[in-house]
């Protein structure tokens, strides 16, 4: 299927059930009660007979020995759940970034070695912050989210997977830079001389408190409904140091609190879409400004948030309004090149075709990062019932 492939994910959602559960042995039917809404989502699917597709997967799951059958509907996990460390909780900082050595999926997984494994234990049921290494582009932070469950890696058991909860991942309003002003905003970094610890600084996971948490939450977040920002109010330095210096009377409210709010998230998401599509609808090529400064075109979930879809730049691309409606409807929809498809639902052809591209080809982002991922697109088409 196109959000994900039907095996990883049953083999992941088995591993995930064990290690809630504590125990290898589960059965068929807590697979179906606990899991198999998520893997529905997970997969894109809209089959008719999912729990047959389920027993059908586990099923290769004994063939290749990854589990055993003990009686009738009841299983036992080989490997067994993992054994984690006793150890504090603590949220923490991932360092990831487009061309992982490990594919991390961010909105998904996060995957690591063994020698991690104590300071990934620390994350489970925390909130993380993603920082781009220098060798992705950075260094600077770019997402949040939140860990669920730690599991071994179905297709590498010397590696683990950092299981993300379903919509939790959320991509900044606007990356936030390493230093502000000359500084760390992430004070731990920090010796007594005031250096940056450059040792912790490039470990893979490390602790974050509370305080510097915030910090780069409050930094990263669009507050104000109007995203068409000037130039010196987007992610420049005087703008974070007018923010750095309220930090006195921002207290210890928890900043987490909002990152669930679909409110908070849509903000962030419509502030990325359309910097990297500069206000321009990807089908059209309109690009209205108000008298107010604000752009027309709306940030479009390609996997729609409905069914699972994540909150992230590769799941977006800007459209303006009427054919935003036209795109959620599935009246409209991509190839995985940016070919314009269009169903045969449309009751006006000829209009349709004379607002999108001549060539019928979506104008997508020149940066691959931000481009429409393949899976998003496919399951777009799916779903619709758009043929490619």
């Amino acid at each position: 299927m196109s959000g994900g492939n039907w095996s990883e994910v049953v083999e992941i959602a088995v591993r995930r059930l064990v290690a809630r559960r504590g125990q290898a042995e589960f059965t068929r039917q807590q697979l179906i009660d606990e899991e198999l809404d998520r893997i529905v989502r997970e997969t894109g699917s809209r089959g008719a007979t999912p729990e047959m597709t389920l027993s059908r997967e586990l099923q290769q799951l004994r063939d290749a020995g990854q589990i055993s059958f003990e009686g009738r509907g009841d299983y036992r996990l080989l490997s067994g759940p993992v054994e984690l460390p006793q150890i504090s909780p603590s949220r923490c900082v991932f360092l990831s970034g487009e061309h992982s050595p490990y594919g991390d999926q961010p909105e998904r997984f996060y995957r690591f070695p063994r020698r991690l494994l104590n300071a990934a234990s620390r994350s489970i049921d925390q909130w993380i912050i993603y920082q781009r290494p220098k060798r992705a582009g950075g260094p600077d932070y770019f997402a949040v989210a939140r860990v669920e469950q730690i599991v071994r890696d179905p297709s590498d058991d010397s590696m683990f997977l950092a299981l993300i909860e379903p919509m939790t991942y959320l991509e900044f309003g606007r990356r936030v830079p390493f230093n502000v002003a000359g500084r760390a905003v992430d004070r731990g970094l920090l010796l007594e001389d005031g250096r940056i610890n450059g040792g912790r600084a490039v470990q893979s996971i490390r602790p974050i408190s509370l305080e510097d948490f915030n910090r780069i939450v409050e930094f990263g977040m669009i507050d104000e409904d109007d995203l068409l920002l000037r130039e010196d109010e987007f992610g420049t330095t005087a703008s974070m140091v007018l923010q750095d210096k309220q930090e006195e009377w921002i207290g210890p409210v928890d900043r987490a609190t909002l990152l669930t709010e679909r409110k908070v998230r849509n903000r962030q998401f419509r502030a990325r879409v359309l910097a990297a599509y500069e206000c321009t609808c990807a089908l059209t090529g309109i690009k209205l400004i108000n008298g107010g400064g604000r752009a027309e075109a709306q940030a479009a979930h390609i996997w729609s948030v409905e069914q699972g879809g994540p909150d992230t730049i590769a799941n977006g691309i800007a459209l303006s309004g009427t054919v935003h409606w036209m795109f959620d409807r599935g009246l409209i929809s991509l190839s995985d090149e940016g070919d314009i498809l269009l169903s045969r639902k449309i009751n006006d052809m000829a209009s349709v075709e004379k607002l999108i591209h001549p060539d019928r080809k979506a104008r997508f982002p020149a940066n691959d990062s931000s481009r429409p991922d393949t899976k998003y697109l496919a399951w777009h088409r799916e779903w619709h019932g758009v043929a490619a």
